[in-house]
């Protein structure tokens, strides 16, 4: 049996499922396709281990599409600080006071009540089903995968796995890092692994839940404390939060290795001695890490969004932001297209959403990749280098917060000046 629509968008993961609603709030018809299932979320469960750090730019997007509501609902865990360190142990280390290595970020220093929030993606994951779910225009295909996909003059042809045809003037791939649809739209892709891994765990700690998210940099990568909701009476005086340890393979798989109550010790006594005391650990889990780019964006009547067409480094958890600022591009494009009467996959049209949102995304992987190299090594200048250079952003309030309110969705752009400065760093524009 074929189903057409206007548009299909393969993955409904989070910029998937985001865009589905959006296109179909804007009068599409839209096929959601997934392999998987509904996602869910039990109240009492302890948390997915896999979370987001959302921007203030991405919950303005959830409030526009209403799945704003239904997370707050479910849980979400604002933070109103963010602070970044060098731990790294060094004689240079003494040249520059500590207190010139730490630099904080607080929401009312950016004029904010919150920096962003803390969420599962599972639960942002269901609350943007059930807002697509109540859309008229989304139809759902759950449980099946896309195994061939045939390009015609006016329209794409989607044969999933189970026999079922889904025609569609244009299909957008949402579906990951080693998305189908970008193979078989025949795009390639430049990938860089890094030599480290990350390890995310869920944990309980000792204490109210906190208000800060923080980084301390080592020279085998930063540790990241990430604060989540309150335990529940169930554990009185206890809340939960997300670990992530960044390390090599061999070092990473040593630890996973550990009996739990081994491994707490290991993280409490390795971990800044910022983080609360640790009292249980629910769930670890290891990936590696590397940045990837597609060759282009578009080809034919296929377009990518999301992962499909870009991953950076997790260090300062941006990936699933830029997915969103993707969504919302390629939605405000599609809507004119349509309203000049275009065909949904004119060339021009799709250009125009590469050029917004290619440069944006290699501005982020750049600065990603410099925190990585600046900051995961013991040589003595870089290592003197990067305490001056927090040095300074401690010293240059303004300026550092005119970058923070850019990097957290607060402001649209980023200052002038610094755009400049981005645009004529060599390498910029091979990544």
């Amino acid at each position: 049996m074929t189903h057409a629509y206007d548009i299909a968008v393969v993955g409904a993961g989070m910029v998937g499922a985001a865009l589905a609603t959006g296109l179909a709030q804007d009068g599409f018809t839209v096929a959601l396709i997934d392999r998987a299932p509904a996602p869910e979320f039990a109240p009492d469960a302890a948390p997915d281990i896999r979370v987001s750090a959302l921007s203030a730019g991405s919950e303005r997007y959830l409030q526009q599409l209403g799945a704003w509501p239904q997370i707050t609902g479910m849980r979400a865990t604002p933070y109103r600080r963010l602070a970044v360190w060098d731990q790294t142990p060094h004689p240079l280390s003494g040249l520059v006071p500590r207190k010139f290595t730490e630099v904080e970020f607080d929401a009312t220093g950016l004029g904010t009540s919150h920096l962003g929030h803390i969420v599962e993606n599972a639960v942002t994951q269901q609350a943007l089903w059930q807002v697509a779910g109540a859309t008229a225009g989304v139809t759902f295909f759950t449980g099946h995968g896309v195994s061939a996909l045939t390009e015609r003059q006016d329209k794409v042809t989607l044969a999933l796995d189970n026999g079922t045809q889904v025609d569609a003037n244009l299909v957008v791939g949402a579906d990951g890092g080693q998305s189908k649809i970008r193979e078989l739209a025949g795009i390639g892709v430049s990938r860089d692994q890094y030599a480290q891994q990350a390890m995310v765990l869920s944990v309980r700690y000792q204490g109210p839940v906190e208000d800060i998210t923080w980084q301390g940099f080592y020279p085998s990568g930063p540790r990241a404390f990430l604060p989540l909701h309150s335990a529940g009476p169930e554990h009185p005086d206890e809340s939960w939060a997300s670990l992530v340890w960044y390390d090599s393979p061999e070092q990473l798989a040593r630890l996973k290795a550990m009996p739990d109550s081994e491994l707490l010790a290991t993280i409490q006594k390795a971990f800044p001695a910022t983080l609360p005391l640790l009292t249980h650990l629910d769930s670890k889990a290891s990936f590696p890490i590397a940045r990837q780019h597609a060759s282009r964006y578009f080809s034919g009547r296929v377009v990518l969004a999301g992962d499909s067409a870009h991953t950076i480094n997790p260090l300062a958890g941006q990936g699933v932001n830029l997915g969103f600022q993707d969504a919302q591009c390629l939605q405000t494009v599609l809507k004119e297209a349509r309203r000049a009467n275009q065909d949904l996959a004119d060339p021009d049209r799709l250009a125009q959403y590469e050029r917004q949102r290619r440069p944006a995304n290699r501005r982020m992987m750049l600065t990603m990749d410099l925190f990585y190299h600046l900051f995961s090594n013991r040589i003595p200048p870089v290592h003197l280098l990067r305490n001056l250079g927090l040095g300074a952003a401690r010293a240059l309030p303004f300026a550092r917060n005119r970058v923070a309110r850019y990097a957290m969705g607060i402001d649209d752009q980023l200052p002038a000046v610094l755009t400049q400065l981005a645009n004529r760093i060599p390498g910029l524009n091979q990544l």
